[in-house]
């Protein structure tokens, strides 16, 4: 088995300094609070975030919902999990009258005292709409009320958007890593 290496940027954010604002959403949407019972809603739209992108190649779980369960059961299942910062993002479809599961983001609290973002996806037919900055900002709302004065995360490099993201919002890249992965020939 052949190995290809993929550049990702772990990158900080000092929440001392950031003043948070409040999570605003578009009409239609809102936010739901972890519970186990919803595992299988945040594995889906894991999935479905991020089978198409790049980290599908760095994270073999994402091209797959089992692969998805798997590493949510994963994270769900450490006692440093932080539920609090742990949200779904919902829409209400006023032209169909369903609900469907657009956004997840999951963290844990890392060996440095951090918070540490584990995942943060957003349905491909709803970004451009600033979901991932109120997932975001949701998110370090309940790290910084544990008391934690620093979140962080790692991001492949290719992905642009993820990037640009990140930088607006304050977060500046501390170390640079290389994540090995198995490429596969069909």
């Amino acid at each position: 088995m052949s190995l290809t290496y993929f550049k990702r940027y772990q990158m900080e954010l000092d929440l001392q300094t950031l003043d948070i604002p409040t999570s605003e959403l578009p009409g239609g949407y809102r936010f739901a609070a972890w519970s186990e019972d919803d595992l299988t809603r945040h594995a889906e739209i894991k999935h479905i975030s991020f089978r198409n992108e790049i980290d599908a190649n760095v994270f073999t779980c994402f091209r797959d919902v089992e692969g998805c369960q798997r590493l949510l059961r994963e994270i769900s299942g450490r006692s440093n999990f932080l539920p609090d910062a742990t949200w779904l993002l919902e829409y209400d479809d006023p032209t169909t009258e369903t609900t469907t599961t657009v956004g997840t983001i999951q963290a844990l609290v890392d060996v440095h005292q951090r918070g540490a973002i584990q995942n943060i996806g957003i349905h491909p037919d709803h970004r451009g709409h600033g979901l991932g900055t109120s997932l975001l900002f949701k998110c370090f709302t309940y790290v910084k009320a544990r008391g934690l004065s620093r979140v962080m995360l790692e991001v492949t490099s290719q992905n642009i958007g993820a990037l640009r993201l990140y930088k607006r919002l304050g977060f500046r890249i501390i170390k640079t890593v290389y994540k090995p992965a198995p490429i596969f020939t069909y």
